[in-house]
């Protein structure tokens, strides 16, 4: 019978909830358990797909084309299941499909209310990622903090499956603040007190309690001060500071016995955890044998989370390789602005992916400069465009090359929508529009690509043909391809079944890529990815070789 952990948070947002979920998913993973995990976010939007990525931080992608929470990146990067759809959901998406229902009928004329069809709906998608008893356990991590308004029908379906569901079957784990005030040299327990306070206004008594902090641990008194006004087992108050690595906190957990008190509570037979490949990982960090200097040419630093499984990437790629990478991150239109002196002390750079016109001309410099000068560079997705419209223009010599998606009437659109140069005959999915929406008219998901033989990317993936998610609207004109190629640059990765272009390279440079996808959602920390670890290789030999 599936096991059900709910995660909730309290006092403020962004203490680590996704962290501490998929954590704790990790150790129960090396218990040998199955688990699935599901993300309840409470914003109306159907899904973050149109959100601002400076409000809300990066979209992941899953396999299947889903537009995501970045919480779904973590439990990705923790856990080996891979995401889906239905790992994560929102309020706007739950009463789509309660209304929808409604104007079919399938309520007989009953008053549609929050309880109980929005709190039912609520339930059901959390029991649906159990798969008939196919996982041992189920986590539902829920957005936002005890006391949002947004958040009430989600803990009011938690309050009802735990009561459906039974004490043994379920367990409730709060994630609190704890702050350390420094005039008077002690930890404050109140404000957890009050967050489990308003759990128990609402019928919902945390089972346990993870207590964050940022530099100390907290002393064993506070902690029984906690267990004793929460009515929670002491040895259930867990303490978690500030790790140097996001990656340290699975080993913290489990020496906190977190991992113990949950199987025994929930009465699950399983082995002890083997954590050997998270020491590794850790050790692996610790041990760094050279620095390399990475130059991110972006435009949404205002919230680096935009950036999240990038730079994630780039860790893990760190860690594969035995190398600090440190990150410079530089606004493209800083570039437009004051040219590319902001680029002279990198050792690589990476153009990252981004919509619209802001910034664009400042990532086509940071392409063109990494080209003169020989420096490494991985084009992501806009990375690419920027990578193909520099080259078309300054080699090729269009001059009037651009994307029309910043110039519609480009005079040679080298980057452009397929239905822009294709006609469509049945075989070709025109993507241009979605009835006036935004949401969903992207080219989204895994989708082969098939690297060319002799290539670098082939030579660094080892393998013919990649599966790689994606998440855009524009691509390479096809019908530029052959000027592009006879002037040196080499369509190194396709989408056989549309013709698209899915990489490119420069093979008279020692290491200049760029692909259409989104490779670092596919990155994790124990196994790293292909492409950036080639890169990181790469900035490290640039960086040697300029040290002579």
């Amino acid at each position: 019978m599936t096991k059900y952990i709910f995660v909730t948070g309290g006092v403020v947002s962004s203490i680590g909830k996704g962290i501490v979920t998929a954590s704790l998913a990790a150790i129960l993973e090396a218990r040998q358990l199955k688990v699935n995990i599901v993300k309840m976010d409470p914003y109306i939007n159907v899904d973050p797909g149109t959100m601002n990525p400076v409000q809300h931080g990066e979209v992941f992608v899953t396999d299947d084309g889903a537009e995501t929470d970045l919480d779904l990146g973590h439990y990705e990067r923790f856990i080996r299941q891979r995401m889906s759809q239905e790992n994560n959901f929102t309020t706007g998406s739950v009463y789509e499909a309660v209304i929808q229902r409604e104007r079919r009928g399938d309520y007989l004329g009953s008053t549609v209310q929050v309880i109980p069809h929005i709190t039912d709906e609520i339930q059901s998608r959390i029991r649906a990622l159990a798969h008939d008893g196919e996982y041992d356990i189920v986590i539902a991590e829920t957005g936002g903090t005890v006391g949002d308004i947004e958040s009430q029908p989600f803990l009011e379906a938690i309050r009802q499956m735990r009561l459906k569901e039974g004490v043994i079957n379920t367990l409730n784990i709060h994630l609190t603040l704890v702050p350390f005030v420094s005039t008077s040299g002690e930890f404050k327990t109140k404000p957890t007190q009050h967050s489990v306070k308003e759990l128990r206004s609402i019928g919902l008594q945390p089972d346990v309690l993870i207590c964050r902090s940022e530099v100390q641990e907290l002393p064993k008194d506070a902690r029984q001060k906690i267990a004793l006004f929460t009515n929670v087992e002491p040895r259930a108050v867990v303490s978690l500071k500030d790790c140097k690595s996001i990656y340290e906190v699975p080993l913290e957990l489990h020496a906190q016995r977190l991992d113990r008190f949950v199987v025994e509570r929930l009465q699950l037979q399983c082995k002890d955890a083997d954590l050997t490949e998270w020491r590794e990982v850790i050790l692996a960090m610790h041990q760094p044998r050279g620095t390399t200097r990475v130059t991110m040419v972006g435009k949404y630093f205002d919230l680096l989370d935009s950036y999240k499984s990038l730079i994630e990437a780039l860790v893990h790629a760190g860690i594969h390789t035995n190398t600090t990478v440190e990150l410079d991150f530089v606004d493209a239109e800083e570039l437009e602005t004051n040219g590319t002196a902001a680029l002279a002390n990198s050792h690589a750079v990476l153009v990252p992916g981004g919509f619209g016109q802001r910034g664009f001309e400042g990532k086509i410099r940071a392409a063109e400069y990494a080209r003169q000068q020989n420096l490494p560079y991985l084009g992501i997705c806009y990375g690419l465009h920027a990578a193909v419209i520099e080259y078309a223009r300054n080699v090729v010599g269009l001059k009037g090359a651009h994307s029309t998606e910043v110039d519609p009437s480009a005079e040679h659109p080298v980057i452009g929508l397929v239905s822009e140069w294709m006609d469509l005959d049945g075989t070709v999915k025109d993507q241009s529009t979605n009835n006036g929406n935004l949401g969903g008219t992207m080219r989204l998901g895994a989708q082969a690509c098939h690297l060319a033989e002799g290539s670098l990317v082939r030579e660094t993936y080892q393998k013919p043909v990649v599966y790689e998610r994606h998440r855009h609207r524009y691509e390479v004109n096809t019908k530029y391809v052959d000027a592009i190629e006879a002037a040196g640059m080499r369509i190194s990765g396709i989408n056989e079944s549309d013709n698209l272009v899915e990489m490119i390279e420069l093979p008279a440079l020692d290491w200049f890529v760029a692909c259409q996808f989104h490779p670092e959602f596919t990155s994790s920390p124990r196994d790293g990815h292909p492409l950036f670890n080639g890169f990181i290789r790469a900035a490290m030999n640039y960086a040697n070789e300029s040290s002579v």
